[in-house]
């Protein structure tokens, strides 16, 4: 016994933290087979060209570029692959040009890299397209400082350029043939993800609660796809794309479903399993473009909330079946987007007078500029590796810079195993071209299951590119280890240790706002002031997305170790509390729109009331804090369960 009790503690001992293990545990994602091949083909192709042309150099920065192409190559839909890929590469077309003009310049170099670090790191802050685009802007300058380029001033942009838009050209082959089918599928998730909405909110008991908050956040996330894939042109084919205007019809039918779906959970009698069922027979028909009678078979609701998902489910079906659908009556969920001049302006503008843009892009500047004097003091074998693995590691949209350099450099230990095998075994010159051939695939294949695994997949492939341009074999390994943790070392001393930005500043804030946006959805949903059904969608949707990227930004500073991911889990309840009094908010207008009372005045005053004390609360402090919780009113009223969230979120806001 003793010797079993003995053994229990060590292994307990063994046991792993549960940041480290949030780190290192790989995201379940499918494989993006048509990725996977334009990946193959797009990288190796060039090189095999450059090595038929005798030039194995411009080859190379041929597949470079191929390979920034395929790292950007993130979008669905056609339509929106053409920015997504294509902008970035024109932005890499400048950062090389930059770096090559720089080059062997000395402290010249240091300069101008740095300056575009910082306006890589503020570009970032607009959109995931210009993060991208800020991206390769500093990648491409490194490597053009880092490294001489071949040929006249312009031919190593057209040859990196030229490689990226292989993978745009190759991703659009498929446009004709499959026109509309990415965002038709998206369209379809979100009504199987609603679909298990529903059914989540019928189960009862241990887990339930949790299940159904998973669900949520699942539809709140693919109607943020979905929009987003949809509208990204709706200004300019809004009203003369037919597709494009009855999906966004059905996108926004389906919404009601989603806004019966917490009065159903709230009022205790499950839905019975026809409804989800009637969900997924849609989403089919959205997948298939199916026009014509749908075949619902409903049950006859029996209660005030089934009644209302039941009339909110006919009348998706009712668009869904309909052969045309008329623009000018569809309601705007989330605003018609602006001219491109006027939201390229608005994005200018926004990032020079952002508090937040400046600081991420002085971050960024900082810990390149240290890297540059660095490697230009102390002698270090193809330098620029350093900026590079600090480009990718504090990147401040992508996450926590503690956890990407923890992966990047674990990641890159794992490539490296796979480079040494290749570049020990494998002799040099045509053989390159399969090994590629082979190699490619895994970066996107790997990607989505996390940052550790798409740099272990990226790592061999641009020590493969590398040793064709200098022909160092194995000798490129240690310095390559070397300079990824010198690396990383600057990015967690001088981006991460050294800043005050704590992840409350980072995520604070932003609650502190959704709080308040909640206080206003209450009062639009039923104050003196109440909006009209198509503003209150629009409150809604962009709250629910706010949260949705609060959530993300929690989730991610789990990944941190004490204090910080200590710090965030004590704060997690909030967050999941705060889109329950979204829910509850939603389940009480959708039973006064079918029957119920409306509340009093007083009573909406009350809870908003309640609501700006917490937001100011959260925002003054950096520890859950005591608070009130005595909010009273009729208890027949509907909204008595908006009610108890509040107080039980003004009950999480205090000491445990």
């Amino acid at each position: 016994m003793g010797r079993m009790s003995r053994a229990r503690e060590f292994s307990i001992g063994l046991t792993p933290p549960d940041w480290l293990v949030r780190n290192l545990r790989a995201q379940p994602a499918p494989v993006n087979r048509p990725a996977v091949v334009r990946a193959a083909i797009a990288i190796a192709l060039p090189l095999a060209i450059g090595l038929a042309a005798d030039r194995p150099f411009y080859g190379a920065l041929a597949s470079m570029g191929a390979l920034n192409g395929v790292i950007s190559d993130t979008a669905a839909a056609y339509r929106v692959r053409i920015p997504t890929i294509a902008i970035p590469q024109l932005f890499g077309a400048v950062g090389i040009t930059l770096g090559a003009a720089v080059y062997g310049h000395g402290w010249a170099a240091v300069v101008a890299v740095t300056g575009v670090a910082l306006v890589s790191g503020m570009i970032s802050t607009i959109g995931a397209v210009a993060s991208a685009a800020g991206l390769v802007l500093l990648l491409t300058s490194v490597v053009g400082a880092g490294l001489p380029m071949p040929g006249a001033w312009w031919l190593a942009p057209l040859l990196m350029s030229g490689g990226g838009l292989l993978v745009l050209l190759l991703a659009l082959l498929a446009w004709p043939l499959r026109s509309g089918v990415p965002e038709r599928a998206a369209v379809a998730d979100t009504y199987r993800k609603v679909a298990e909405l529903l059914e989540a909110g019928e189960e009862r008991g241990a887990g339930s609660t949790l299940a159904y908050d998973d669900a949520r956040h699942a539809v709140t996330q693919s109607l943020n796809q979905s929009y987003d894939i949809i509208l990204a042109h709706r200004a300019r084919h809004h009203g003369r794309s037919p597709e494009l205007t009855r999906l966004l019809a059905q996108l926004n039918a389906i919404t009601p479903v989603v806004e019966a779906a917490p009065a159903a959970r709230l009022s205790g009698s499950p839905l019975p399993p026809e409804v989800p069922e009637a969900v997924r027979h849609l989403a089919f028909a959205v997948e298939s473009g199916y026009t014509g009678p749908t075949g619902l078979r409903l049950p006859t609701p029996t209660t005030e909330t089934a009644r209302a998902v039941d009339h909110a489910l006919r009348h998706t079906a009712e668009v869904v079946a309909g052969p045309d659908v008329d623009p000018r009556g569809i309601d705007d969920r989330l605003g018609r987007p602006a001219a491109l001049g006027i939201r390229a302006a608005r994005a200018l503008r926004g990032v020079t007078l952002s508090a937040a843009s400046w600081r991420y892009g002085l971050r960024l500047a900082l810990c390149i500029g240290l890297a540059q004097v660095l490697v230009s003091i102390v002698p270090v074998p193809r330098s620029y590796w350093v900026a590079l693995t600090i480009t990718f590691v504090l990147k401040p949209d992508f996450g926590s810079v503690f956890s990407r350099a923890l992966l990047r450099a674990l990641g890159t230990v794992a490539g490296l195993v796979i480079a040494a095998a290749v570049l020990a075994q494998v002799p040099r010159g045509w053989w390159d071209v399969p090994v590629l051939f082979l190699l490619a695939p895994l970066v996107p294949a790997l990607t989505p299951r996390g940052y550790g695994y798409q740099t272990a997949a990226i790592t061999p492939v641009i020590l493969l590119l590398s040793d064709v341009l200098n022909r160092q074999g194995t000798a490129l390994l240690l310095p390559r280890l070397v300079d990824s943790l010198m690396g990383c070392a600057i990015a967690l001393i001088a981006g991460y240790l050294l800043w005050p930005e704590s992840w409350r500043t980072r995520v604070g804030d932003r609650l502190a706002d959704a709080v308040e946006d909640t206080a206003r959805y209450v009062e639009g949903a039923f104050g003196p002031g109440a909006v009209d059904p198509a503003a209150r969608a629009r409150m809604r949707r962009r709250l629910y997305r706010n949260l949705s990227a609060i959530r993300t930004e929690f989730q991610r500073a789990l990944t941190e170790p004490p204090p910080t991911g200590r710090r965030a889990a004590a704060w997690w309840p909030l967050v999941v509390s705060v889109e329950r009094i979204v829910d509850a908010t939603t389940a009480a207008r959708v039973r006064v729109k079918y029957g119920s009372a409306p509340p009093s005045a007083a009573e909406v005053t009350q809870i908003a009331l309640q609501l700006r004390e917490l937001a100011e609360g959260v925002r003054k402090t950096e520890t859950l804090y005591a608070v009130r919780t005595d909010l009273t009113g009729p208890s027949g009223s509907v909204l008595e369960p908006l009610r108890q969230e509040v107080a039980a979120a003004r009950a999480i806001a205090s000491p445990h």
